[in-house]
């Protein structure tokens, strides 16, 4: 398997949503089966990008998931027993609590490259709100959606508008919150919505409730099971208090989407801002190729911007990971090449030789876009017909 970033990523993201599935369904062996290669996958993004700043989120689920299975391991019968289910009602609370970054996201707006429109839109909607209030005698919009291709900084864009305000940063993916495990689905709903708005009235500090993948829980089913939409009705009514009551409550919910085309008109309706994160443009792909080019050795010919020309149509995602190829090309060349021998203690260490054009050329030529010219096609036609910045 690839180590690139978007695809552990989006492994963690599958083994997790089939584990749910099957813990749901009582099938607790594939359920510890499937936490636990998600697990793993988080385990390998964390260290391939050790100074990525959203190991602080991909910690917090890799425990979650790590929680789930040490009571599965222990529970010594296919069901778990309503005694069991007694004693881990203390530890629900701490589920959620766990969901919470207390401390600011340390990534601000001028590490988010590119975006403008989204920034902006962010910008009215919530920092402008949080800092003057008193210059919106209507209000302002309290729901809002990112929607676009995976890889394109979506979960950036909301870290980055928490730590714009000074406020408190929830992270859930909707998937867990549908998990059996962490209750009743509806109850589950209610219960997050309830500790955000307490964060916001008693801390007196802004809060954002940032739900990723939310189409898996406000999508579009052809068959639904009670429990699910309960829980959709229960979060209609929560995004109607939070958009209708409490006007002087500073909380915000920001859900993302890779399909927005599968999300219902009723909750659409909810997200008053529907704001496109889109491929990264050719000047944004330049300030992009510059900025994982730093850490690496570079030869004076490489220019970012014909990087940047000739990979039109990759996401954020797909450049960071192309310099992260092209650097693990030139030590695999390093410690196959014939000079190469151990170091021994006091010498320098060998180093790569410095990455050429070629390099990134051949790397691209071997990595294509992960988002196909149909899915562009379909943010954008979805987007002229719902968005609304």
């Amino acid at each position: 398997m690839s180590l690139a970033s978007q695809e552990l990523e989006n492994s963690a993201s599958k083994y997790a949503s089939e584990a749910i599935k099957s813990d749901s369904n009582g099938s607790y062996g594939v359920a510890i089966t499937n936490y636990q290669k998600a697990v793993d996958s988080l385990m390998k993004l964390m260290k391939c990008y050790p100074n990525n700043k959203l190991n602080r989120i991909y910690i917090e689920r890799r425990a979650s998931y790590k929680n789930r299975i040490k009571l599965l391991q222990m529970t010594s019968s296919v069901e778990l027993n309503s005694e069991k289910k007694a004693d881990n009602t203390a530890d629900l609370s701490n589920d959620f609590n766990n969901l919470i970054m207390t401390e600011k996201p340390q990534i601000n707006w001028e590490e988010v490259i590119g975006l403008d429109d989204a920034k902006n839109a962010l910008r009215e909607s919530i920092v402008y709100p949080t800092k003057r209030p008193d210059l919106f005698p209507l209000g302002w919009p309290r729901g809002i959606l990112l929607y676009g291709p995976p890889g394109c900084g979506k979960t950036v864009l909301a870290a980055a508008t928490a730590n714009e305000i000074d406020g408190y940063f929830f992270n859930v993916d909707a998937a867990s919150m549908m998990s059996k495990w962490l209750g009743e689905a509806e109850k589950n709903v209610s219960k997050l919505f309830n500790i955000a708005r307490s964060y916001a009235e008693k801390q007196i500090k802004p809060v954002i409730l940032f739900i990723d993948e939310v189409d898996s829980l406000l999508g579009t089913r052809n068959s639904e099971v009670g429990g699910e939409i309960r829980a959709r009705n229960q979060f209609l009514i929560e995004m109607d208090g939070v958009n209708t009551k409490h006007k002087e409550l500073k909380m915000y919910v920001i859900g993302a989407t890779n399909k927005p085309w599968s999300l219902d008109w009723p909750f659409l309706r909810r997200f008053q801002k529907r704001i496109s994160a889109s491929l990264p443009d050719i000047k944004s792909r330049v300030s992009l190729f510059d900025l994982y080019s730093i850490p690496l050795k570079i030869d004076d010919k490489v220019k970012s911007t014909e990087l940047a020309k000739i990979s039109n149509g990759y996401s954020a995602s797909d450049i960071r990971d192309i310099c992260q190829a092209a650097q693990l090309k030139a030590v695999n060349e390093l410690f196959n090449s014939n000079e190469y021998t151990e170091p021994i203690d006091g010498e320098d260490l060998p180093q790569p030789k410095n990455l050429t054009m070629i390099d990134f050329k051949e790397i691209m030529n071997r990595r294509k876009p992960s988002v196909s010219t149909e899915m562009v096609k379909a943010y954008y036609k979805w987007g002229e017909e719902f968005k609304a910045l």
